[in-house]
């Protein structure tokens, strides 16, 4: 799956992941491959990736909306 994660300023992660995990508004979900088409709104918290290879990567936002179509995961975040 490609990610990308991004602030009003900067692009904060641009990659190949395994596995993302959100802050959601009802509590943290995942996305994994093939997951059904979603647009949500994310609360304060950390974002947790898990790229191709290597370790967990850890992001804290303000908030934010994510979609998910196609494998292709896109996270408007505040910081």
């Amino acid at each position: 799956m490609h990610l990308e994660i991004v602030t009003p300023e900067k692009s904060l992660y641009s990659g190949e992941v395994v596995l993302v995990q959100l802050p959601g508004k009802d509590g943290s979900f995942e996305i994994l491959k093939n997951h059904a088409p979603i647009v949500s709104t994310l609360e304060k918290g950390t974002i947790k990736l898990r790229p191709l290879e290597g370790d967990d990567i850890f992001f804290e936002i303000g908030g934010g909306v994510v979609e998910c179509k196609k494998n292709v995961i896109s996270v408007l975040a505040d910081n």
